[in-house]
C-alpha cells in the first residue's frame, strides 16, 4: 500500500466529507436536492484541484 503525504490525505478527506454531506442533504433534508447536487459536484473539483496542486510539488 502506498504511503500518502499529508496533503494527499487532506484533499481525499475533504472530497469524502463533501460526498457524505451531499448524500445526507439528499436523503435527510427536504427540498434540498439541488443543493445536494451542487455539493456533490465539489467532489471531482476537490480531487482535480488536489491532483493538480500535488503534481506541482513533485
Amino acid at each position: 500500500m502506498p504511503s500518502f503525504s499529508r496533503f494527499t490525505w487532506l484533499y481525499l478527506i475533504a472530497a469524502f466529507l463533501s460526498f457524505l454531506v451531499s448524500v445526507s442533504m439528499w436523503f435527510f433534508f427536504e427540498d434540498s436536492e439541488h443543493s445536494a447536487i451542487f455539493v456533490g459536484l465539489w467532489v471531482p473539483s476537490i480531487l482535480s484541484l488536489g491532483g493538480i496542486l500535488e503534481g506541482r510539488t513533485r
